[in-house]
């Protein structure tokens, strides 16, 4: 077999790997979550969100006093006991970005965990893609040497 066979597919595939997908244009909008804080999770602990939306998190403690720091966007809020605290801001950075419990709330205190997803997660179609490459390829491949197995 040539070499130019394996070498366009490892381009193709490359490229799906490295070629920036465009993103669905969506009008930025104002979007308000309420979010439980309680030993030791945040519920959602997960928060979607598109590029430019102004966003509102209402933090509720629900059983000590608890806090929520957003890495990346290096913002703050702090909640005590069944009160409510917010803060706002436009999600102007695309990315994965870690919420932090920020006040001692206990043993597990270190664990605390959420995120703010900002932007789609192309992962998925980016995997599915390189698949898809591989799964043709290796249909041509196993094509290409059956007629030369054949007369032998």
């Amino acid at each position: 077999m040539k070499p130019f066979f394996p070498l366009s597919v490892g381009l193709l595939a490359l490229l799906a790997i490295i070629v920036p997908i465009q993103p669905i244009s969506s009008v930025p909008s104002k979007r308000v979550f309420t979010v439980e804080a309680s030993q030791y999770a945040y519920s959602p602990g997960v928060i979607s969100v598109n590029p430019g939306d102004m966003v509102t998190i209402n933090l509720v403690a629900t059983d000590v006093a608890h806090g929520m720091y957003i890495e990346g966007y290096e913002l703050a809020v702090f909640s005590d006991p069944g009160q409510s605290a917010s803060i706002t801001f436009v999600a102007d950075k695309n990315g994965h970005f870690r919420l932090r419990c920020n006040v001692s709330c206990g043993a597990m205190h270190p664990f605390m965990v959420g995120e703010i997803q900002v932007g789609q997660n192309y992962l998925l179609v980016r995997a599915f893609g390189i698949a898809t490459i591989a799964a043709i390829a290796f249909i041509v491949y196993q094509h290409k040497i059956r007629p030369q197995n054949a007369s032998e």
